[in-house]
């Protein structure tokens, strides 16, 4: 690709790029780049870091050398008020977002013929889940108090997918849905198309991308909601990239239909290795609430950047998976159960089985114990043993009455 010396991006890229169908309830919409960091100032432990200059998308990683703490964007507003420019932009009739650029495609060349595209897109905040988007039977261990309270909000979020492709053909697709995702090959019945471009459903609030409509669990007990509202096409608004795998280069591609190469090359914001959103609030912030049982928050701190999503991998899901906590872990179990072994009825049968395996474990302890007892100073002779040589000593060996009167005399 930098070969061309106008650096054109290739028409499969776009040809088979995602297309996606936000929720028709959710209010915040794909957000600009540029007007999100400019509604942010940067801060480290919540102090705000002072004499930097106006930020933008060709300078952003500046701030990768002010401190030796974590550079977080930080909302200049209070986003419990929810502030207009968190809300973002509703794509017009033909998809595009006219005042908004919200998405960012890089192009990892893997080999001569194998390239990873990765779509990344753009909400200036995340609406994590209320109590209602428990799943059963968790739910029942999280009271609500009625506020319908969200939790796991915060301000700035990426999402994405990615696109492996063989020879200008596409094989496979990556789904990010919050710290895990799905992988789906080109050819399966769970993948939908529209003219040869796979469709995304981004979910209420979390901006999860799925593959289906519907209601979707996620992190073992949560739900995700889908439907076909907005639809929205972010190729039509977008910064196009080739990034060089082994040096880390990124380098600035010219959008599809435009004939002169960039006259720019933005790429400071991709090496920016901070939060782009505020912080987690601490427990003693007006601000922030904690789910009983579970301690999740209600405000979390808000992603890093395209640059940390694993774009060098060697399969299409990332090589590093999701980490599980022995809350997930356990949440999980039971999730598994619930459908055969605790829903309903099933439950007084499962505790009755569990009952008695219980009690089995310690009579099964009692027994073995004594069988190891009635064994214990027997030994298993391995040797055959001639019954002459036992015929010899018997005849050999003094009998008891023999020795006795031997002794008399």
């Amino acid at each position: 690709m930098l070969d061309d010396a106008n650096r054109v991006v290739p028409g499969f890229i776009t040809h088979y790029a995602p297309l996606i169908w936000l929720h028709s309830e959710d209010p915040f919409r794909p957000a600009d780049l540029l007007r999100h960091i400019r509604h942010t100032s940067p801060a480290v432990n919540h102090k705000s870091i002072p004499d930097v200059p106006e930020l933008g998308l060709d300078n952003l990683a500046i701030l990768n050398d002010v401190s030796s703490g974590q550079v977080a964007l930080t909302a200049v507003d209070d986003v419990t008020t929810l502030p207009t420019w968190l809300y973002g932009e509703t794509p017009d009739g033909s998809g595009k977002t006219q005042n908004a650029t919200s998405c960012v495609v890089v192009l990892v060349e893997r080999g001569p013929i194998d390239i990873d595209a990765f779509y990344f897109y753009f909400y200036s905040y995340d609406r994590g889940p209320n109590l209602t988007q428990v799943a059963e039977p968790v739910n029942r261990l999280v009271k609500d108090d009625g506020s319908g309270t969200h939790f796991g909000d915060h301000v700035g979020d990426w999402e994405h997918n990615m696109v492996r492709f063989h020879d200008g053909k596409p094989t496979g697709i990556w789904y990010s849905q919050h710290r895990d995702g799905a992988v789906y090959q080109w050819g399966d019945a769970g993948l939908s198309l529209e003219n040869d471009r796979p469709i995304v459903f981004s979910a209420y609030g979390s901006h999860a991308n799925y593959a289906s409509a519907g209601d979707h669990i996620h992190d073992e007990a949560l739900i995700d909601y889908c439907d076909a509202g907005p639809r929205w096409d972010p190729i039509l608004s977008a910064y196009f990239y080739h990034l060089d795998p082994i040096s880390f280069t990124l380098t600035q591609l010219t959008p599809p239909g435009s004939s002169p190469p960039p006259t720019s090359n933005i790429t400071s914001f991709f090496y920016y290795t901070g939060l782009w959103g505020d912080a987690q609030y601490p427990d003693d912030d007006p601000r922030q609430k904690t789910v009983p049982h579970f301690g999740i928050k209600r405000f979390v701190s808000g992603p890093t950047g395209p640059a940390t999503k694993q774009l060098v991998r060697k399969g299409i899901a990332p090589d590093e998976g999701k980490h599980r906590s022995w809350t997930e872990w356990a949440v999980g179990v039971v999730m598994s159960l619930y459908p055969c072994c605790i829903r309903g009825w099933r439950k007084w049968v499962w505790g009755v089985v569990l009952l008695g395996v219980l009690l089995s474990v310690p009579f099964g302890i009692w027994y073995a114990l004594r069988r190891y007892k009635a064994r214990r100073g027997y030994k298993r002779v391995e040797t055959d043993v001639q019954l002459d040589d036992l015929t010899w000593r018997e005849d050999s060996s003094p009998s008891r009455s023999e020795t006795e009167l031997r002794r008399i005399e």
